[in-house]
């Protein structure tokens, strides 16, 4: 059987949020946004270890405020956030143990993620071994104009498009494969997932919940929280 990690992306600052913090920090019913999606991840069966990917500095913070609390069952390590998205991917990468085939890379501020898709997910790439990877998102509802200095250029046909999300899951030999490239190239791509597929790879689409959202400003927190409570059968 494939032997399954997982990558929490939280280098980012937060600013936008105004809360001293950042967002990972950030409290959802009295308890961190990062720690939300640690619980999410930690039950998820097939998971195995998971790597924490943040400041360097911030690291012991991390540690006691949103992992020592929680009671997981999943093995937690730390790795330094590089300067992009990628360098902060390659630096999980370079920190997971041997032996694992699979991993699924997310940001650590979508606390909503819930286990029965992230497992769907993987399901899903097991039963495709043509694919390398699968992301996790939904089809666009809103139409999509694409725009040059205001001036609207085309709009595309909405019935093809999609939003991605996270978690991005990868076979790992695919996606170190595709960040060397892209290191040699200097390519920088818009998410995971963009790298893998400017070097050959194949990546489905499963469909999430739309509620997946990432904690980036304020409104952010009510409205999570408001899922959370929701979920939990408070409304």
């Amino acid at each position: 059987m494939p032997r399954y990690a997982a990558i929490v992306l939280s280098g980012g600052t937060g600013s936008r949020l105004g809360l001293a913090g950042g967002k990972q920090l950030a409290p959802l019913l009295g308890i961190p946004v990062l720690s939300w999606t640690l619980k999410a991840l930690d039950t998820v069966d097939r998971v195995d270890y998971i790597v924490v990917v943040c400041p360097v500095e911030r690291l012991e913070e991390y540690r006691a405020a949103a992992v020592t609390p929680l009671s997981l069952r999943t093995s937690i390590s730390f790795a330094p956030s590089g300067d992009t998205r990628q360098a902060s991917v390659v630096s999980g990468l370079f920190s997971l143990p041997r032996g694992f085939d699979v991993v699924i890379v997310h940001d650590g501020a979508r606390p909503l993620i819930d286990s029965g898709t992230v497992t769907a997910a993987l399901e899903v790439l097991d039963a495709s071994p043509q694919a390398d990877g699968v992301v996790i998102g939904h089809p666009a509802i809103d139409t999509v104009k694409v725009v040059e200095n205001g001036w609207v250029r085309t709009t595309p046909d909405r019935d093809s498009l999609w939003i991605a999300q996270t978690p991005q899951i990868f076979r790992i030999r695919a996606l170190e494969s595709a960040l060397k490239a892209a290191d040699t190239d200097g390519f920088l791509g818009t998410d995971d997932s963009s790298v893998v597929e400017r070097y050959g790879g194949r990546v489905l689409m499963h469909e999430g919940q739309r509620d997946n959202i990432k904690v980036t400003v304020n409104e952010d927190i009510a409205s999570a929280e408001a899922t959370l409570i929701r979920r939990s059968g408070g409304l």
